[in-house]
Parts: structure tokens; C-alpha cells; sequence
């Protein structure tokens, strides 16, 4: 562990079969403790394209952690600690529509979040009553060069779309599956909430690199979802993931700052003075500078 806390301008959240980042140079390993516990697993920082990465695997090294047991509000803390600006999330995803193809990579705009209230998606409370806003989910910044990245490597990618955040672990019933198609939804998965709402409110701003491995269970003349299948396609596409995740890195501006900077000014709807000085003390790497 280095002796000083370390800084990351970026940061990779791997999901299934991603849990490394090749071509990480001067790297640094880092276990936080945050005021929500320990992250998924040990943070690794390395310098990619002479830009400082964060590598984190949203299930922890060999993928013990189930959805919901995810310890997001640890992982977006510890990432804001390290000075993210931007968060580049991969994700493994079924496909809704036709077009996208069980290997096909998507970049959405939109979240339908059909999670049912077990995970928080606030850091807040404890006194503290804030409401970000959240009308777009991602960062159009980072989702315009994860398409630009994808093209320039060869990956077949879709722009734009929605994501339906389940609830898991199990996959879909049919009838949600056809539910859901209905939405003119482009994609489902179980991770983008909460980790896209506590971005918003650490400020850190946030885009999706989504995998399809299968047409869900929709689709009349293909199999239906399978961990099997999922794992399949995942190993396909884990080193397009990296090459694009590196194109990213390499185009993107040494000074980039998040887009999402800002987010909670005029959000905190707690009169400052009112809010006791623990908890003041304990929130301040997020709301320092924020309140009225």
C-alpha cells in the first residue's frame, strides 16, 4: 500500500470476466475504508496513455459478490476519494431488440430502474435531505467517446438506448422479457442502479461500455439467457472491452473534468445549520462547498 493516497483521473468498473486492465503501467494497489465499508475488492491505479486508471471489479476478483450485494456507495466514495472525474462502467447486458447482437456492444442514454428498494442509492440521510437531478443518467461526454473509441477498434457498437436495471439475481420471465421490449427498452442488466445515481451525487460523471451476451428470453429462435452463454460471449469480448476502455484513455484530455460537477448545488434541501457537525464532518468529501 503506498504511503499517500493515490489519484486517478479515470476509473474502470469491470463486471462479469472483466477484472483486470492490460497495459497498466507504475502501478499502485489501494484497499479503502470508507464510511459505507470496504469496496468490492482492492482498487488498482496505473498510468494508461500517461493517464492515471482506477480499476475496479464491481464482484470482486473471481465474482463472489451477487448484485445486490454490490457495496456501491463504498465504491463510488472510494473512487471520489481518489479524484475521479469520469467513470467508465462495463457491463454485460441482454439485448431487447433484434439489431443488437449477442456480442454487439452499447453505449445507452436512458436507465428504467425496475430494482425494488433493497439497494441504497443514496449516500444521504442521517439528516441530511438531498434530491440530485437525474433526467439523464450518463455522461453524453464519455458515451460519445466510448462509440468513437469502439468504431476506431473495430467493435460493432450501438449509441444510445435504454437499460432496464432488474433486480437479479434471477434472470427475466418471459412475459417481463416481452414487457420490457414493449418499453422499446434497448438492453437489461442488474448494476447500472445504483451505481449511475450515486455517481451523480458524488459529481463524478458517468457512462456504460455494455456487452450483449443473449437476446434475454424473448427471442423465439435463439436460446434462452443462460450463465453459460453469458460467460461465453463475456471471455469473447473482454479484450475489445480493454482496447476500447485504452482508445478512451489515449484521446481523452489530461484536464477533463466531470460533467456532473456540480450536481448538488441547490440540491441539499437541509438548512446547513441544522445539520449536526458529525455528520457535516462525515459527508464533507461530498457536500464541502455545496451548502447554502
Amino acid at each position: 500500500m503506498p504511503s499517500e493516497r493515490p489519484t486517478a483521473l479515470l476509473a474502470v468498473i469491470g463486471g462479469s470476466g472483466f477484472y483486470k486492465m492490460s497495459g497498466l503501467e507504475d502501478v499502485e494497489r489501494w484497499q479503502p475504508d470508507t464510511p459505507f465499508g470496504p469496496s468490492s475488492d482492492e482498487i488498482v491505479i496505473g498510468s494508461l496513455h500517461g493517464k492515471r486508471v482506477a480499476f475496479l471489479p464491481r464482484h470482486g476478483v473471481g465474482h463472489r459478490l451477487m448484485p445486490h450485494e454490490i457495496p456501491v456507495r463504498a465504491n463510488i466514495w472510494a473512487l471520489k476519494a481518489l479524484g475521479v472525474q469520469g467513470i467508465l462502467a462495463v457491463s454485460a447486458v441482454g439485448s431487447l431488440k433484434q439489431e443488437i447482437v449477442p456480442g454487439h456492444m452499447v453505449v445507452p442514454d436512458q436507465i428504467i430502474d425496475r430494482t425494488r428498494g433493497g439497494r441504497p442509492t443514496t449516500f444521504f440521510g442521517d439528516g441530511i435531505v438531498v434530491h440530485v437531478g437525474f433526467a439523464d443518467p450518463f455522461c453524453a461526454d464519455l458515451s460519445a467517446r466510448l462509440v468513437d473509441s469502439a468504431g476506431r477498434v473495430g467493435q460493432t457498437v450501438h449509441a444510445g438506448g435504454a437499460y432496464i436495471a432488474m433486480e437479479g439475481p434471477l434472470f427475466s420471465t418471459r412475459a417481463e422479457s416481452h414487457m420490457y421490449r414493449s418499453w422499446d427498452a434497448s438492453i437489461i442488466g442488474m448494476t447500472a442502479v445504483p451505481e449511475a445515481k450515486l455517481a451523480r451525487e458524488a459529481e463524478i460523471a458517468y457512462a456504460m461500455l455494455a456487452t450483449a451476451t443473449d437476446y434475454d428470453v424473448w427471442h423465439e429462435s435463439e436460446a434462452d439467457v443462460s450463465a453459460a452463454a453469458v460467460a461465453e460471449i463475456v471471455a469473447q469480448n473482454v479484450q475489445s472491452a480493454q482496447r476500447i476502455v485504452a482508445d478512451v484513455a489515449l484521446n481523452l484530455p489530461g484536464d477533463w473534468t466531470s460533467t456532473a460537477e456540480g450536481a448538488l448545488f441547490g440540491a441539499i434541501m437541509t438548512d446547513s445549520r441544522r445539520i449536526p457537525e458529525e455528520i457535516l464532518e462525515r459527508y464533507s468529501l461530498l457536500i464541502e462547498g455545496r451548502l447554502s
